[in-house]
């Protein structure tokens, strides 16, 4: 199975109902988003991280087993549950206000790790749990330990209001980059990294540091992917959006689940591909991610959705 590895949290969402300006409390979080559109898409998936014994924990935990993700590696504890307050710019992006101190998923550490990941193929690894400690060295020693065992994906998601160091954490994400083997990231999160740079540049700098495959997403205009050998490209998906919030998950976990399809989901494949062979993957994703564009928060869509079965 793919092995989804971080935070699972709250997103509030805002909604209106009969004139009422309110919050939805809704499941959320990028390495959790990413396991829904995968066991969505009939790739099998497991779930590693750490949430809230008390209700709104059961909520997610049993959120994820009605998806049927493996929840062998879901931990519990007595912390409360994370949170993000989302709100929708005028530019369509979102922004995100964390409350993180002390919080269920963020309090996994090292020792918490489990010791053997019995039937896990690859990792899927990103967003808060690389941002925010004890996490963020849990979660890089799990790469690091793993790097020369499975297939290590790696999707950075920055979030600036969680980031204590820029420096450290810039630092810490380009020798995770080096291990990984396919790498997704907005041109939003190389803004962020690199104030001033080029996106395009930074990709390609990042694509010869170490990983097969690396994937630069641009939101409405589409993406772009380098292997060892070739660059391809894919087109924005025209659509009524309603919130972004989960698109950029959804666009990792159909990546890994085209190539696992394909029979490319390993290191060899996926520095071999060609030009048709990214721009076909990155259609794919792209097509995912506008689905879940086009409803509230983030709700990836089925093999059926995207024509599939």
């Amino acid at each position: 199975m793919i092995l989804s590895c971080g935070e699972a949290l709250l997103d509030l969402i805002p909604v209106r109902i009969e004139g009422e300006d309110l919050l939805r409390a809704v499941p959320g979080g990028g390495p959790f988003n990413a396991a829904i559109a995968l066991a969505r898409l009939g790739v099998p998936t497991g779930f590693l991280g750490r949430v809230s014994s008390g209700g709104q924990g059961t909520i997610v935990h049993d959120l994820l087993a009605a998806e049927g993700v493996d929840l062998r590696y879901l931990l519990r504890g007595d912390d409360p549950m994370t949170l993000a307050l989302v709100s929708v710019l005028e530019s369509g992006d979102n922004h995100y206000d964390l409350y993180l101190n002390g919080t269920a998923s963020l309090q996994l550490g090292v020792a918490d790790l489990p010791a053997t990941l019995d039937g896990v193929e690859a990792l899927h690894v990103g967003t808060l749990a690389l941002a925010v400690e004890p996490a963020a060295t849990a979660f890089s020693q799990l790469i690091e330990r793993e790097a020369g065992r499975r297939m290590i994906s790696l999707d950075p998601n920055v979030r600036p209001g969680a980031i204590a160091s820029m420096g450290a954490y810039r630092n810490r994400i380009e020798r995770l980059v080096a291990l990984a083997t396919i790498v997704k990231v907005s041109d939003a999160d190389l803004a962020h990294l690199y104030p001033g740079s080029g996106a395009d540049e930074i990709a390609a700098v990042w694509a010869r540091s170490g990983p097969a495959l690396v994937v630069l997403t641009r939101g409405a205009d589409g993406a772009s992917g380098w292997s060892g050998v070739a660059r391809g490209e894919a087109p924005g998906v025209l659509v009524a959006v309603v919130d972004t919030v989960g698109a950029g998950d959804t666009l990792a976990g159909a990546l890994l689940a085209w190539f696992r399809e394909h029979g490319q989901l390993d290191r060899a494949s996926l520095s071999a591909l060609h030009e048709p062979e990214i721009s076909a993957a990155l259609t794919f994703a792209c097509r995912a991610a506008a689905i879940t564009c086009s409803r509230a928060g983030a709700d990836p869509p089925t093999r059926t959705d995207l024509g599939l079965d």
